[in-house]
């Protein structure tokens, strides 16, 4: 038997055999199941979306011997003869070729006498944009008048060309382009039948690759098929596509994150090897970057495009989100250093190192963690740092000197103010709490986080504290153990820090100081007002105050 491609062998037979769409078919089925039908209807898109399929399957709908119905049977000899091309009453007109206005008065000289063998005669007009002025002139007579057993489906890619004395006479269904999600598990399901062994991250690949039509990932399968030797696999399909791999990007990102710049040219000598157009890879590096970001902000607002939403959440945790803006700028600038290298492979990997150097963290040095006890505990919020006592002198001293480059390059915590009495940290009120915020002064992102925290509890050893809920997206271990390190060192001892999210009952130091910045400001302007020589030039020229351009010099500190 001759072989028959995916794309064929699985297209739709009936409307819940459709991948997607689900708004124009939910129409469609209500106005059959109703009768209430049109007699001209529109489907948009671009290619291998579905347009024609939900056309053949609507012409069944309105001639199965069943009835007019939403569910054809799919056994009559009108089903199974449209389903085969070869129904008389279903004339299909592919437009591009028959663009003159003879071709089209041609096929509408017998739209006047009735169906030979169905109940509707049935026009499938594919890429209808492609008819000429004076076609579409006739057609509208058509349209204008059309006979009852009339029934016009038009497929277009491109609807703005059509004229709008043509869209007026017809419904028009907008088909979207499909998710990769939908993309995958209709691929999955096509293997499984085919019983065709598989890697779920091929299927990913392909539907990137398909770019929302399913007709191209059913063939760009096919082809994988072949390529692959009969085991879709991802590595040989994203060779084949020419699609970087994921765990790739990923592994760029865990480098930068680790600081590692012997991962990242790594991972750069990886991309040569599999011959990655370097542009390419640029622009998903980039689109991993932006769900990174999205993820750290709204992290319900992250798809699944490549099936790793879960991966790209745990890996945005664990990144500062300053660190995120940098690589995606240094990427975004990059492109154009690649445009103009003479050495591209040079230039992807001068830009991997520049996100390193760049990071407001500076690089790990290799040589001083090989001297390192590996067998020492993982440094937590929650531990100290690793002691001098159990390096070399000599890699003491380089701790020495890039705990002082931290110091001028990042923005760790300020150096904690030391209190006498241990007891402080086990009677904090309201009012303390603010006062102690204050003295740390901590700047940046972290020092908002602590300011919008109330304490919980508190003893001897541990503080728990309550972060307003509306500053959360920004908060990660790496505030965590800034905000730790801090207040350890304020109370003289290691402290036990835990941030729960939640709503506040008290005056947080934020709110504090937005009150007072309030009051002051109304104070101010009150005093204003009241001032001799103001109230003198409103009464000679009628002059008004304009209060919000009154403003304080300086903050409530």
């Amino acid at each position: 038997m001759t072989y028959q491609v995916l794309a064929r062998k699985w297209r739709p037979k009936s409307f819940s055999d459709m991948a997607g769409q689900e708004h124009v078919l939910q129409t469609l089925i209500h106005a059959l199941d109703n009768n209430r039908l049109h007699h001209a209807y529109l489907f948009t898109g671009t290619r291998g979306v579905g347009k024609t399929t939900i056309a053949r399957i609507f012409a069944k709908c309105l001639n199965c011997e069943m009835g007019i119905t939403s569910t054809p049977c799919g056994k009559c000899s009108a089903c199974l003869e449209i389903a085969e091309g070869r129904f008389i009453d279903l004339i299909e007109v592919d437009a591009a070729s028959k663009t003159k206005v003879e071709d089209t008065r041609e096929l509408l000289e017998n739209v006047q006498y009735a169906p030979s063998r169905g109940r509707y005669k049935v026009y499938l007009i594919d890429e209808v944009h492609m008819l000429s002025t004076h076609s579409f002139n006739a057609l509208l007579k058509t349209l204008e008048e059309p006979p009852p057993h009339i029934v016009f489906l038009l497929a277009t890619t491109d609807p703005h060309k059509l004229p709008i004395t043509i869209l007026s006479r017809c419904l028009q269904f907008s088909l979207k382009n499909l998710s990769p999600q939908k993309i995958v598990d209709y691929l999955r399901s096509v293997l499984i039948a085919e019983q065709i062994p598989f890697e779920e991250g091929a299927l990913w690949h392909l539907a990137k690759g398909a770019q929302g039509s399913m007709r191209d990932a059913l063939t760009l399968l096919d082809q994988s098929i072949s390529f692959c030797a009969g085991n879709v696999r991802e590595a040989e399909v994203s060779e084949l596509l020419g699609t970087p791999d994921q765990t790739l990007l990923i592994r760029i990102i865990e480098a930068l994150k680790g600081e590692n710049a012997s991962g990242l040219l790594d991972c750069a000598s990886s991309i040569a090897e599999r011959s990655f157009d370097y542009f390419i890879f640029l622009e998903n590096l980039l689109s991993l970057l932006h769900r990174l970001a999205i993820a750290q902000l709204v992290p319900g607002g992250v798809d699944n495009s490549q099936g790793d939403r879960e991966q790209v959440l745990a890996l945005a945790r664990e990144l500062k989100s300053e660190d995120i803006q940098l690589y995606y700028q240094i990427a975004l600038n990059g492109r154009q250093d690649l445009a103009n290298a003479h050495d591209p492979r040079m230039a992807f990997e001068m830009l991997l190192l520049r996100m390193l150097v760049f990071s407001p963290q500076p690089p790990v040095d290799t040589a001083l963690l090989m001297q390192v006890d590996t067998h020492s505990p993982i440094q937590t919020a929650e531990t100290p740092a690793i002691s001098a006592e159990r390096l070399t002198p000599e890699a003491a001293d380089s701790e020495k000197k890039k705990t002082e480059l931290k110091a001028k390059d990042s923005d760790p915590a300020p150096a904690p103010v030391k209190v006498t009495p241990i007891e402080d940290s086990a009677c904090l009120t309201p009012q303390s709490w603010i006062a102690l915020v204050d003295e740390l002064a901590i700047t940046g992102i972290t020092g908002n986080l602590l300011a919008n925290c109330i304490p919980e509890s508190q003893n001897e050893s541990s503080l728990a504290l309550i972060l307003d809920e509306s500053q959360s997206s920004l908060f990660n271990d790496e505030h965590l153990r800034r905000i730790t390190q801090c207040l350890s060192g304020y109370f003289g001892r290691e402290m036990l820090v835990r941030i729960s999210i939640g709503q506040l009952d008290t005056e947080s130091p934020a709110r504090f100081r937005q009150r007072m910045q309030e009051e002051r400001i109304q104070k101010t302007v009150k005093n204003f007002e009241n001032d001799e020589n103001v109230q003198a030039i409103v009464q000679q020229f009628s002059a008004h105050i304009q209060q919000d351009s009154i403003s304080v010099a300086n903050e409530v500190k």
